[in-house]
């Protein structure tokens, strides 16, 4: 789902968000190659919270245990079932930096029985729908996917999902608005799911 209409609360500049969460928005808009994201600039209208915020989920990306690759599979696959295009394209851009391919990038949307996942993409992928439409993953999935991921990584992989559940909702209420593009690239391929 397109974020409809305008944004419910805009983005903050440096009055609004304060000198140090500026500065922190302004160095991750540097270093994604544009202007500070308005995820950023509009979350950080909560001062105190959104640097609590940037800490956590900076546990989980870049700094979690997880490969960046399953990483990015993840968390494009949850902004396809959110229907989160905010979401989704900045990760489409994160992705290829962590070495997905465009194709893989397009098939994400398909799920985790498109063909050409690795068995092990298609195991992460199951997990990650079965924790979004269930809120739990079963007995036999659980399984499997603690034979491929060690203790860490398993408590990593269900905040990772929650976390990107929770941001996908919370960008989808405040109405957050796309990025301008920066100029030489490119607008995101993937649209809402139908």
């Amino acid at each position: 789902m397109a974020a409809e209409g305008t944004a419910r609360i805009a983005p903050g500049g440096r009055a609004e968000i304060g000198l140090v969460n500026a500065g922190l928005a302004r160095l991750i808009g540097l270093a994604t190659g544009g202007r500070p994201p308005h995820v950023f600039t509009t979350l950080a209208r909560n001062r105190g919270l959104f640097r609590r915020w940037l800490w956590f989920a900076g546990g989980l990306m870049p700094g979690g245990k997880l490969p960046r690759r399953d990483t990015e599979l993840l968390i494009l696959r949850v902004a396809h079932v959110t229907g989160c295009d905010y979401e989704r394209g900045h990760h489409e851009a994160l992705g290829r930096r962590a070495g997905l391919s465009a194709a893989e990038i397009e098939r994400v949307g398909e799920g985790p029985g498109a063909p050409g996942w690795t068995p092990r993409q298609a195991l992460l992928l199951r997990a990650a729908d079965e924790l979004h439409t269930a809120g739990d993953i079963g007995d036999e999935l659980w399984k499997e996917l603690a034979a491929e991921l060690d203790e860490p990584r398993l408590i990593e992989f269900c905040l990772l999902v929650g976390h990107y559940e929770m941001l996908a909702m919370t960008l989808k209420a405040l109405r957050v608005q796309p990025d301008p593009a920066p100029v030489g690239r490119r607008p995101p391929r993937w649209r809402s799911r139908a």
